[in-house]
């Protein structure tokens, strides 16, 4: 969410920072509705103080004017607050602003390799995808979801559901144990103010699956990240500067709808209705978030380190950020069947742009009160990390090599095959 006030006076500076997000923003509006919501409260302040002014003279001869001024002021609330509503409106529905070193582009063709790390393995057979290799081993059933549930919904059994827990208990244990996240078991549904919090609301109401309830009022969801849950557990809070940081840590289910993704990647597992990830977030004061962004990138490719897979680290363009993002890495891993790398976390500072919408503040050193920065990352998303190690650890008989780490996680298991 933006500051009216920050608008209203760096006006030209907004419009200009605003545009490399490749978005319309009507500021003619903006700086309307401004204009007429500060008048409104203005001519109420007025009245308010003309009426307290009549009260303390005690006059009955007053009275009746008296009556007239309270009934303007409640016209003018009423105009108030619907001005205000448009007003935020618009505020609540536009993108947060990047930071001056993020690439500037319409799309993923902008957006800005920073590294690739670990040996792509050169196989001396046909490499499988890992919707044939399932299927061979009879682990992952697309047929059977498909009947249950529908379509972007698979069955993972076996020994492959073994190594997907396995997976997010690994994922867990390293934040918590020695990245020092802080576990957290959240709520899988979460209100429509806490939807707003993180800007998953208005904006993107149609990604979302909401509950239907008796109270249509009584607005819920299934998450689609539990960086909504996470994020928003200092929401409306005023926080002392040494509490932070704090750094959470959830392994959930999510839900996405994939509204915007018709047609794109219809097989297989790599996007899903339903999926498990091990989510990571950052409060910090708002002058650390680059430096948390850049821890927060290290934890997460720090999985993938240990599991020895190949992945690439990808600074992402003005058009490629995510709503609420002011600065956003993605971390690509290899997948041997389509030759190519596939986002496996994407890691984001968002400023004090979430901490606006939530009130969500600390009072620093001066104990001066100021919104908290927020920040959030995959650290993994699990089915994709799934993906990763049963294609790259493939074997020419279709069995599945398990990763050295993953061992004691796997009863000390060396392969995954159909013995």
């Amino acid at each position: 969410m933006h500051n009216i006030k920050d608008i209203r006076d760096n006006l030209d500076n907004f419009k200009k920072l605003i545009s490399k997000r490749n978005v319309k923003v009507e500021t003619n509006n903006i700086s309307e509705l401004d204009k007429q919501n500060r008048t409104l409260i203005q001519n109420k302040e007025l009245l308010e103080k003309e009426k307290k002014d009549i009260s303390k003279k005690k006059d009955q001869n007053l009275f009746e004017k008296s009556k007239e001024i309270s009934k303007k002021i409640e016209k003018i609330s009423s105009d108030q607050s619907q001005v205000k509503f448009k007003l935020d409106e618009i505020l609540s529905s536009i993108p947060n602003i990047p930071l001056d070193d993020v690439p500037e582009g319409k799309d993923e063709n902008s957006n800005l390799e920073i590294e690739k790390t670990g040996e792509i393995k050169n196989f001396d057979f046909k490499p499988k995808s890992h919707i044939d290799l399932g299927d061979n081993l009879k682990m992952l059933d697309f047929d059977l979801a498909s009947k249950t549930s529908g379509s972007r919904f698979v069955f993972v059994t076996k020994k492959l559901a073994m190594l997907e827990r396995a997976l997010s208990n690994f994922m867990i244990d390293t934040h918590v144990n020695k990245n020092n996240y802080l576990e957290i078991s959240p709520p899988l549904i979460a209100n429509e103010n806490t939807m707003y919090g993180t800007g998953q609301l208005p904006k993107f109401e149609n990604d979302q699956f909401e509950l239907m309830l008796e109270d249509k009022n009584d607005r819920k969801f299934l998450i689609p990240t539990a960086e909504v849950i996470l994020t928003n557990m200092v929401k409306d809070q005023i926080l002392d500067i040494k509490d932070l940081p704090l750094r959470f840590v959830a392994s959930t289910p999510c839900f996405r709808k994939e509204a915007g993704s018709y047609g794109k990647d219809t097989k297989g597992m790599i996007r899903q209705h339903q999926f498990y990830k091990v989510e990571l977030v950052s409060i910090v004061e708002p002058n650390q978030c680059i430096e948390e962004l850049e821890r927060m990138t290290n934890c997460a490719t720090d999985i993938l380190d240990q599991l020895k897979l190949p992945y690439r680290k990808v600074l992402l363009c003005t058009g490629d950020m995510g709503f609420s993002a002011e600065k956003t890495y993605d971390i690509e891993v290899w997948i041997p069947s389509e030759k190519k790398y596939r986002e496996i976390s994407s890691c984001s500072s968002c400023g004090s742009f979430q901490a606006r919408r939530m009130k969500a503040r600390y009072k620093n050193s001066k104990k001066e009160t100021n919104f908290v920065g927020t920040l959030n990352g995959s650290g993994l998303a699990v089915g994709r990390t799934l993906i990763a190690v049963i294609e790259n650890y493939q074997q020419a008989d279709g069995s599945i090599i398990i990763p050295e780490v993953l061992k004691p996680y796997m009863n000390n298991l060396e392969k995954i095959d159909n013995n």
